[in-house]
C-alpha cells in the first residue's frame, strides 16, 4: 500500500518537476484482452485529497463492466483483529527496517500536508464501491506478504548534502511534499512522466528497494495476469500507478509474455 509514498521518500532527494499536464483529466488505465478475457489496468494514487472526480465515464465504465476488483492487497477495516504472521516473523520495528519505516512515514506526513488521506485513495474508494455493490474484491498479495517484504526493505539512503544555493536548515519536508503533490497532480491527469522519473531516482538511490518493490512484483503481478487470462471473464486491475510506468512496469512484462496492452484514456 504505501510503495509509492516510499518511493517518493527515496527519490525527494533529486527535484521533481511537474511537466506540463496533458489535454486528458482521467488517471491512466488499459487493457488486455482475448477473445473470451478482458482485464483491465487502472493506475491508482493511494492518498488523494479528495478534490478530484476520477471515477466517471471510461474509468466508471470499465469498472462496471467487471465481474470483480482486484486490488494490490486487502487491508483489513474495522475493529478486526490484524491477521497474526507465521512463526519466526519479524515485527517491523527491527533493523533495517527502521529507517524504511521512518521515510514511510514522512513520505505519508508529507502527503497530509497537501490534504492527500488514505481513505480518499482511489485504492480505497474502489473497493468501497465494490464491496457496496456486491462485487467480488481479492488482492494479488497477502497482507503478511507485504508485511515480510516490509522487513527485509533495506536502510533509505542518508539525506543529501545541501545544494548549492539552497538555505541553510531548509526543511526536506517541503520538496517531499512539493513533490506528491507533483505526483498527484500527474496522476489526475494520467500523465506517466513524472512516474518514470521517480522510479528511475529510486532506482539510482537504492536499487534494492527498487527490485523489492516494482521489479520483482511486477513480474509476479504480470503472472497472475497470464493465468488468469486463461478464464473467461471481465476483471478490474488496480494497483498503484508507479507498477504501470517506466521499463519494468507490469505492461512491460505482459509484453514479454506475449500479451500486449492498449492504453484505454
Amino acid at each position: 500500500m504505501v510503495n509509492l509514498l516510499v518511493a517518493a521518500a527515496v527519490a525527494a532527494a533529486t527535484p521533481i518537476s511537474a511537466p506540463p499536464a496533458p489535454p486528458t483529466a482521467e488517471p491512466a488505465m488499459f487493457v488486455v484482452r482475448d477473445t473470451d478475457t478482458t482485464i483491465y489496468l487502472f493506475g491508482t494514487f493511494h492518498a488523494l485529497d479528495g478534490k478530484a472526480q476520477w471515477f466517471g465515464d471510461r474509468v466508471r465504465s470499465a469498472f462496471e463492466q467487471s465481474d470483480e476488483l482486484v486490488l494490490e492487497t486487502l487491508v483489513p477495516e474495522g475493529p478486526g483483529p490484524v491477521p497474526l504472521p507465521t512463526p519466526g516473523f519479524k515485527p517491523p520495528s527491527v533493523t533495517p527496517s527502521a529507517s524504511f519505516l521512518a521515510t514511510t512515514r514522512m513520505a505519508i506526513n508529507a502527503g497530509r500536508t497537501q490534504g492527500m488521506q488514505v481513505g480518499n485513495g482511489a485504492d480505497m474508494v474502489l473497493r468501497h464501491i465494490a464491496e457496496a455493490e456486491g462485487k467480488p474484491v481479492e488482492g494479488l498479495e497477502t497482507l503478511q506478504s507485504q508485511l515480510e517484504m516490509f522487513t527485509r526493505m533495506p536502510a533509505g539512503p542518508a539525506a543529501p548534502a545541501p545544494r548549492a544555493g539552497q538555505p541553510v536548515g531548509a526543511n526536506p519536508m517541503d520538496g517531499l511534499s512539493k513533490a506528491m503533490a507533483n505526483m498527484q497532480a500527474a496522476w489526475k491527469h494520467g500523465d506517466q512522466r513524472v512516474f518514470v522519473n521517480m522510479l528511475g531516482q529510486l532506482k539510482t538511490a537504492s536499487p534494492d528497494t527498487y527490485r523489492m518493490l516494482f521489479t520483482e512484483r511486477n513480474t509476479r503481478w504480470a503472472d497472475w495476469i497470464r493465468a488468469r487470462m486463461q478464464a473467461p471473464g471481465t476483471v478490474f486491475v488496480a494497483v498503484g500507478a508507479g507498477h504501470l510506468a517506466g521499463p519494468d512496469s507490469v505492461l512491460v512484462r505482459l509484453g514479454e509474455r506475449g500479451i500486449p496492452s492498449q492504453r484505454v484514456n
